[in-house]
């Protein structure tokens, strides 16, 4: 069972173990992931039997490698944050220099590794963080399989967690996956995506599965259309060089966006257990159809965005200003897709789904549309305001969940307008401090591995959107950049919904 399907409280302890953090001394360790481990031991959830290891090229110790992440950490936790329980996690940090290309650095780990079982009775349980460049993924477990530090025993458990990207196309994907199978069996490679550690993601299984009034209605019979929304306001910034590489298409849709589809399609599990999760969402990748080239040219839509204000009146240069950027480049940094799938469940149902950087709001939401009821009994009054009704699921930011339907405005007319019941985390349960990681970190520790992306369902991912890369590639865009930052992207997006007698939702984050 996941973190968030259950109370803080109610949540056992995970098991005795290390956590060694390749990349220690990196962005994301001291923004998320150090963060995470805060507020996991200030909820006790972290047992006294628990220790981290950094390992980096910076010649630091224990002592300074925690002043460095001391200084980091009150900005990521906010008003979390409280010096007893920092002061006791960090008694539990130590820190190896080494290069991580060299075997003498893994040699040096195992001895660290025994003096901490020892000290800490952590019980040669190893969860290796490979918070890295995702070309350093094979070089790091060759070499941790030649230290004997990935071997497993009846006694111990060893596991790799990795961030995406996971591949950059089906090949690279597949001998990815091959290269880790050399050295880690499946249940071993955790492949995490930040995005399923949200609550409001989780909630899709509990919303769909647990409610009586809403399985029913969740097939083609009821539901109109799907649209997957993953925006955010800002640009590119410093990270030019690795966009150029990825674009908006690699960097968000197989790995975010098509897990997400995942949860919303598929079957009813038998159980939350991992193996019964991962094979529905398996099935529904396998039933969406793959676009062909010409459906590609009339179903993906991409963009780049020009210089542009956004809705608080700064401005955003243009993609090809940013550094590292080229001048000519044709790398998007938008992307739509119109899907659909063949099965019983979706059958004519199509799925929307767009992402895209510099959009004037970050949000990340999932908009159901109902299919309309009949309005013959309407026919003598005003109809013009009324709207399918739609169920909204908020990801980000104020992660709830909002449902819009028709109502009798009070007067002696009969005149229908559109109201909305709206449901926020916040309000409820209250304001639980997360970086999205906690539990997804402790899930792995847990060896629950629901919310973490098997081999096949990666290469299924890519394999959707290999045909648009194939396309995209051998026929450069001509009109880049072809929207302006601050709006919603080109208005080829508008059209891919628009020629179906539809449009996408019009987002406000001050108004849902």
């Amino acid at each position: 069972m996941s973190l968030q399907q259950t109370n803080f409280a109610e949540a056992p302890k995970a098991p005795p173990n290390v956590m060694i953090i390749f990349g220690s001394t990196g962005d994301l360790t001291s923004r998320k992931l150090i963060p995470a481990l805060f507020h996991l031991f200030r909820a006790d959830l972290l047992p006294d039997t628990f220790a981290v290891v950094g390992i980096g090229r910076k010649p630091l110790n224990d002592q300074s490698f925690c002043k460095h992440l001391g200084k980091k950490i009150r900005e990521y936790v906010g008003d979390s944050f409280d010096q007893s329980t920092w002061e006791k996690l960090s008694q539990r940090i130590h820190y190896l220099q080494g290069d991580i290309d060299q075997p003498s650095t893994y040699d040096d780990l195992n001895q660290l590794l025994d003096t901490i079982d020892q000290q800490r009775l952590t019980e040669k349980n190893y969860l290796f963080y490979l918070a890295v460049p995702p070309s350093l993924f094979g070089g790091i477990t060759d070499r941790l399989s030649d230290a004997g530090l990935l071997q497993e025993t009846a006694d111990d458990w060893r596991r790799v967690i990795i961030e995406k990207p996971f591949g950059h196309d089906l090949e690279s994907a597949r001998k990815l996956n091959h290269r880790l199978h050399q050295h880690l069996s499946e249940h071993q490679i955790y492949r995490i995506d930040h995005y399923l550690g949200k609550e409001t993601v989780q909630n899709i299984m509990v919303f769909r599965f647990a409610n009586g009034f809403i399985e029913p209605l969740w097939n083609r019979q009821h539901i109109d259309h799907m649209q997957i929304t993953v925006a955010e306001s800002v640009g590119i910034g410093s990270r030019g060089p690795y966009y150029e590489e990825a674009g908006a298409l690699r960097d968000m849709v197989p790995n975010h966006l098509l897990v997400l589809l995942g949860f919303l399609a598929m079957e009813p599990p038998n159980s939350f257990d991992a193996p019964a999760v991962r094979d529905e969402i398996n099935k529904v990748l396998d039933a969406i159809q793959p676009l062909t080239p010409e459906q590609v040219l009339q179903h993906a839509i991409r963009g780049q965005y020009a210089e542009g204000l956004m809705p608080d009146g700064k401005s955003i240069e243009g993609y090809r200003q940013s550094p590292g950027v080229k001048s000519d480049s044709t790398t998007e940094t938008y992307a739509a897709l119109k899907l659909k799938m063949d099965n019983w469940r979706w059958a004519g149902v199509p799925f929307y789904l767009r992402t895209g950087k510099a959009m004037p709001e970050k949000y990340t939401e999932v908009a159901i549309q109902f299919k309309s009821a009949p309005r013959n009994m309407f026919k003598n009054t005003d109809t013009e305001s009324m709207k399918a009704d739609m169920l909204v699921l908020r990801i980000q930011p104020n992660e709830g969940i909002q449902i819009s339907f028709g109502a009798k405005v009070p007067g002696p007319t009969m005149r229908v307008d559109t109201v909305k019941m709206d449901f926020s985390y916040v309000d409820y349960f209250g304001n639980k401090p997360a970086t999205g990681y906690e539990t997804l970190i402790y899930d792995c520790m847990k060896g629950d591995a629901t919310l973490f992306k098997h081999a096949d369902t990666v290469e299924k991912g890519w394999e959707i959107v290999q045909s648009v890369l194939d396309v995209w590639n051998a026929l450069p865009p001509r009109d880049f950049p072809n929207y302006q930052a601050g709006t919603w992207g080109p208005q080829a997006a508008e059209e891919l919904l628009n020629s179906d007698g539809r449009r996408w939702r019009r987002i406000r984050t001050n108004n849902h």
